[in-house]
């Protein structure tokens, strides 16, 4: 039975990794490309299962050949696909990513395709409540809020990772526990000017049991509704910066599910994704529950 279960954008990636941005109406000769699994939730379970705790997704693909190929690699990662439906003759959400070695950053051109939206199931429904944890990133949104509220009569904890400022997303707030927005989101979202204000405005407005802001490479905050907690980046040479937010949510899911308190899941995800950023693939390169500890004592902090 998966522990954490999640519902969100799926997507076939290809990653394309170059020297630097080409100038407009130019060419330049790649380092190398590779096809990846990716998607916010989606590689989020895949961080879970790689860091020791059985995950699950919930979702719809294609039968095409991104589709088959996303099923594929959540089963190389252990992520369980029993509540995946396929279906026929619809595109996959797909995506081409640049990965720049000069400035480590990456630029995401995407398709979201044209799958019809999910509608859960009995079975997708039971999973939910059966989970410790339910994911969602505000794709699907009515499907994720219908699974949010059918979590919360079973006591499973909801876990947003607050990406892109959808339309009516305040659904999704409202249903959540563990909010984990980027500080573009936090301040679009709320019209405050400094991330700390608007952890506040998002903990007044919606009422989780915590907010954490991701900052990049400064790291980050949360707000547990008396304190604003600093969190740090742990140190790491760049390779691919792809997915690291999405692994840094996973991890999160997955410390809650070890029973950390949240600042050590703050900690505990910024190692990860820190370890994740030194490989290339967000999928490939996320380390063990035993790499990360190790790694964080080698950087003064013990789990």
């Amino acid at each position: 039975m998966a522990k954490i279960v999640g519902i969100g954008a799926c997507v076939a990636d290809t990653l394309i990794n170059v020297p630097r941005y080409p100038t407009e109406d130019t060419k330049m000769r790649a380092t190398s490309t590779k096809v990846a699994g990716g998607g916010p939730v989606a590689t989020g379970l895949v961080a879970v299962s790689k860091l020791g705790i059985p995950s699950g997704y919930i979702g719809v693909l294609s039968d095409d050949n991104g589709g088959l190929f996303l099923k594929k690699d959540f089963e190389k990662y252990g992520v369980d696909t029993a509540n995946i439906e396929i279906k026929s003759g619809y595109r996959s959400f797909t995506s081409v990513i640049w990965l720049s070695a000069e400035s480590t950053s990456r630029t995401c051109v995407f398709d979201k395709g044209d799958l019809p939206a999910l509608t859960l199931t009995e079975a997708q429904l039971n999973a939910v409540a059966e989970a410790d944890i339910l994911m969602v990133d505000g794709n699907e949104l009515d499907a994720a809020v219908e699974a949010a509220k059918h979590a919360h009569k079973f006591g499973t904890k909801v876990l947003y990772d607050c990406g892109g400022l959808y339309p009516n997303v305040e659904r999704l707030l409202a249903e959540t526990d563990i909010m984990i927005p980027s500080e573009e989101f936090a301040m679009g979202h709320t019209g405050e000017k400094t991330a700390e204000d608007a952890a506040r405005k998002l903990y007044e407005t919606y009422h989780p049991e915590v907010v954490v802001v991701t900052q990049g490479k400064r790291g980050g905050i949360l707000y547990n509704g008396k304190d604003i907690i600093s969190y740090p980046i742990y140190p790491a040479e760049v390779v691919d910066s792809n997915g690291s937010g999405d692994v840094f949510h996973g991890a999160y899911a997955a410390g809650l599910a070890y029973g950390f308190d949240f600042e050590k899941c703050c900690h505990f995800s910024s190692a990860v994704s820190g370890i994740k950023c030194m490989g290339i693939g967000a999928r490939e390169s996320v380390p063990s529950f035993d790499r990360v500890k190790e790694y964080m004592k080698e950087n003064g902090y013990e789990l």
